[in-house]
């Protein structure tokens, strides 16, 4: 298994998807790759966050 360059579907830049992420996907029985880079899953996952603390 080797690093793969994948595209970002929010914001269109590429991002790898190293050999050790690629593993721990694996090991907890992922089965789709990341459709976001790491600075679009971030700020979603505050976007969720914020969204949970406005409805209390």
């Amino acid at each position: 298994m080797s690093d793969k360059t994948l595209t970002c579907k929010d914001c269109g830049s590429e991002f790898i998807f190293t050999e050790g992420e690629q593993a721990f996907y694996r090991e907890k029985g992922f089965e789709n790759e990341p459709k976001r880079c790491y600075g679009c899953r971030k700020a979603r996952k505050q976007q969720r966050n914020n969204f949970r603390e406005q409805r209390y």
